[in-house]
């Protein structure tokens, strides 16, 4: 594949695969990130970002999009601590009946939404919610290959998880 037009999506949520929580019994690991990044005194939960994600993620061979109700903030808050350059970002649709549906049945609020961004290009989705629904549905309605990788929200990206990412991402070329 050539072109960032062709490469692969990795839709990024941020609650969960970067900032970790929920693991009542655990202290998180926290990192100094130099100057404060907008928003850091408001949000405590930045510290527990880890900068090397940023190196690790760029590196997949994939174009990444922040998938994240975090939305623009992503580029403001997320993207600095990680050295990562400015992101595109989903855009939620407003909610509608159909979310209703969808949340009754056990399908995520975002697969959709995904599914019509990714528009038939291959994508990883990378969040701590995806469940079998959210597979079987993008199954069903994408053309393209997907992966909807589930991230332990107490610890967060982890080793394992760029492993499988990235065999996942190489194997497309």
């Amino acid at each position: 594949m050539t072109g960032s037009a062709q490469r692969p999506l990795l839709f990024l949520d941020v609650d969960g695969p970067l900032i970790p929580f929920g693991a009542a019994s655990q202290r998180y690991p926290t990192w100094a990130t130099g100057p404060e990044p907008l928003g850091a005194h408001v949000n405590p939960l930045l510290s527990r970002i880890n900068p090397e994600h940023g190196p690790r993620l760029a590196a997949l061979p994939c174009e990444v999009v922040w998938a994240t109700t975090w939305m623009a903030d992503a580029n403001e808050c997320i993207a600095p601590l990680l050295g990562l350059p400015q992101l595109p970002v989903v855009i939620w649709p407003e909610p509608s009946d159909l979310d209703d549906q969808d949340e009754r049945n056990g399908l995520h609020w975002k697969t959709r939404a995904l599914v019509a961004r990714a528009a038939g290009r291959p994508f990883a989705w990378v969040d701590d919610e995806v469940t079998g629904t959210d597979r079987a549905w993008v199954a069903a309605h994408h053309r393209g290959q997907a992966l909807l990788h589930r991230v332990d929200p107490r610890r967060g990206l982890a080793d394992s998880d760029f492993t499988a990412l990235d065999s996942w991402l190489r194997q497309l070329v």
